[in-house]
Parts: C-alpha cells; sequence; structure tokens
C-alpha cells in the first residue's frame, strides 16, 4: 500500500483529493495544516512549535504505515520525503481556484471576514497571499517553490487539472497507485 503526499495551491483542492483517495484506498488521511496550526479560534493564528509539529507528524504519519497526506509542506515536513512513494500535484485556473476559496472561506467564517468582522483583517490578508500563488518567487509558498521542490522529489510525481470531477481526480491517483 501507499504513501502519497497531494499538495497544490491553496484551493485547488489537495485536501478534498486527500480524504477522497484515503477513503477509497481504506487507509488514514491527515492534513498539513493540523500538524501545522494549533487550534485556535480565529484559527490559523498561531503556528505549532517546529519541534513538537515534526513529532506529531512522524507519530501520526509513520513510515512504515499507508497514509494520504494533504496540503503543502515543503518547508518543513522533509522527514516524510523519502517515504513517499507518489506525489500528486494539483493545478487550477487562479481565477476558478481564487472562487473556490472565497466560497469556501465564506462557507466556514461567514459575516467573520468580511469588514468589521474579527477575521476580516486576517482573511484580507489570506486572500491576498493566495492570489500571489502562481507569480510570487520560491521564498513563499508559490508555483514556484512547488516546481523548485517537484524537481528534487525521487518519488512519482502525477500532476492532475483539478477543475476535473473528484471521481475522476480519485481515479487518476488509485490507478498511479
Amino acid at each position: 500500500m501507499p504513501r502519497i503526499h497531494v499538495l497544490g495551491a491553496s484551493g485547488s483542492g489537495s485536501t478534498t483529493l486527500g480524504e477522497a483517495v484515503a477513503t477509497r484506498l481504506g487507509i488514514p488521511h491527515a492534513d498539513a495544516d493540523h500538524f501545522f496550526w494549533m487550534p485556535t479560534d480565529p484559527p490559523f493564528a498561531t503556528r505549532r512549535p517546529r519541534l513538537e509539529r515534526l513529532a506529531l507528524l512522524t507519530q501520526e504519519l509513520p513510515a512504515y504505515a499507508d497514509w494520504v497526506f494533504s496540503g503543502s509542506a515543503i518547508s518543513w515536513a522533509t522527514v516524510l520525503e523519502p517515504t513517499y512513494d507518489l506525489i500528486v500535484f494539483l493545478r487550477l485556473d487562479p481565477t476558478v481556484r481564487m472562487a473556490r476559496l472565497r466560497y469556501r472561506e465564506t462557507a466556514r467564517y461567514g459575516a467573520r471576514i468580511e469588514p468589521g468582522g474579527d477575521m476580516a483583517i486576517a482573511s484580507a490578508a489570506f486572500f491576498q497571499w493566495a492570489r500571489d500563488y502562481d507569480t510570487a518567487g520560491p521564498a513563499q509558498r508559490s508555483l514556484a517553490a512547488h516546481e523548485a521542490w517537484l524537481d528534487g522529489q525521487a518519488a512519482k510525481v502525477l500532476r492532475l487539472d483539478s477543475a476535473q470531477p473528484l471521481d475522476t481526480l480519485t481515479d487518476a491517483v488509485v490507478q498511479h497507485v
């Protein structure tokens, strides 16, 4: 059985696909945000300390087990890289991706992300960061950073357009396992 890493820009569907593949294969799924961020309200405000993050990561995703790991963790989850059997890289038209993000964030947080809401400033910064993905340099989470990281990986890389239906994407990943 496999150890699969699914990544892409925020809003590209890496968590959704990761969950679907894990369900189809009957193996555990974990998302990078679970390890990277401390549980807070508002969410995504406090980074988990690096050593704690890595300990949790190796406990929940051991090298001898099968799992699907979704989300971008190219700068901090290097301990997992030698264990990957397959890396799935998702791309999505930036306009579609940003619309998905807007829908997701509004569904999750509603008025909290609107002007005057307790998450408005952080949300505006998040949307700007997400918009910059396709044009930013390799110093931040970006297409350039992901491409550079992918070039250095030993595992097979499967590139998918995440505008495809979820079942089609899931089938494509399972066929490569």
